[in-house]
């Protein structure tokens, strides 16, 4: 966290979302970075009313998100689903609460910013409150924080990339699963699918989200537009084979790009060495992986790092991330934290009018 926000008064904040697996990760790093916050509420829907959930060394009791008053709060944070968003984050704007949306329903809203802080914070440099900020999809989050030095350093042709997604971005109902099947297999019995649409445990699935009508998945469709928009290059070309694999958390990424320049490899590590949000594992052997390096960490890790054998502008990338957190609840956190300064000086001059007509 940017250390000049422990100076700025504290914000009123929801979670939307909370009892999620991304909700519970955003209330648990809200903590962690000492976020500055006056007053949390964790919302859900009425079912989990009471539920309690962890905010750093407390307890709060989740409230019910139909019933809640966002003009009480400053910043919500959604991570409920694209139809929980649909109705609610408008509904919160208007009460006059900035919005910072996971779901993938704002995403193509060229009205709405699409924002990785690592790649283009900038665009909330104008960014006036209240509104919808949208977060990016998780597979998307990671690639482009290692590919964005390259991109400024040596320009983007083109990109080929095939993911290895965790379960986790399926949500809780598909970690059981997982768990389950593999309960089931170990003792030679069988387990039928529910959250996937063939078994899971010891396979893996070349399909994420619905097919479009150009036999692409809206997983891999998802990847081309938002990396367009966070790398501001509406041209480029990407291509993307997304699969899911029986991995508790943590996506990984073999990436393939093609850059407009010849490429110096010494300055390839450097660069990727020296990026914000990245840790390079420069060495063959030292290779990441979700459950080793990724799960419960922040970084992104790039590793296999190798210069294409028969292209000088071609290079070959291993990005492992956990999902959960920069994939989704860290990367909403980042945002909030960029934008905390200027929502605490908001608030103080809504007081102050209030206070001038009293």
């Amino acid at each position: 966290m940017n250390s000049s926000l422990e100076h700025h008064p504290g914000l009123r904040v929801a979670v939307v979302g909370a009892t999620g697996a991304v909700g519970e990760v955003m209330l648990e790093i809200l903590a962690q970075r000492k976020f500055p916050i006056s007053e949390i509420w964790a919302l859900a829907s009425e079912r989990s009313v009471g539920t309690p959930v962890n905010f750093g060394r407390k307890e709060i009791a989740v409230d019910n998100l139909a019933d809640f008053d966002f003009s009480t709060v400053d910043l919500a944070l959604f991570s409920a689903g694209g139809s929980i968003s649909a109705e609610y984050a408008p509904k919160a704007v208007a009460a006059g609460c900035t919005v910072i949306d996971n779901s993938s329903h704002f995403r193509r809203d060229e009205h709405i910013p699409l924002v990785v802080p690592e790649v283009n914070g900038h665009v909330l440099d104008d960014w006036d409150a209240p509104g919808i900020i949208a977060n990016p999809n998780c597979s998307t989050i990671q690639m482009v924080v290692a590919l964005k030095p390259l991109q400024e350093a040596f320009g983007l042709k083109r990109v080929h990339v095939a993911t290895y997604q965790s379960v986790s971005g399926a949500g809780r109902k598909a970690m059981e699963e997982l768990v389950r099947q593999t309960a089931a297999k170990l003792s030679f019995k069988d387990a039928d699918p529910d959250v996937f649409e063939r078994p899971i445990a010891f396979n893996v699935l070349a399909h994420i989200d619905t097919f479009q009508d150009n036999g692409f998945t809206r997983e891999e469709m998802k990847m081309l537009w938002e990396s367009r928009r966070l790398l501001e290059s509406p041209d480029l070309a990407l291509t993307a084979t997304a699969v899911r694999v029986p991995v508790l958390f943590g996506h990984a990424e073999a990436v393939h790009i093609e850059t407009e320049k010849a490429l110096d490899m010494a300055q390839v590590f450097d660069l990727l060495r020296n990026a914000d949000g990245v840790e390079l594992l420069d060495k063959p052997e030292d290779y990441a992986t979700p459950l080793t390096e990724a799960a419960g960490k922040d970084a992104v890790y790039v590793s296999r790092v190798r210069q294409d054998l028969h292209d000088e502008c071609g290079l070959c990338l291993w990005v492992v991330a956990d999902n959960i957190r920069k994939g989704a609840a860290l990367n909403a956190v980042q945002i909030a934290e960029r934008l905390a300064p200027r929502l605490a000086e908001r608030g103080a001059d809504d007081l102050s009018s209030m206070s001038s007509m009293m």
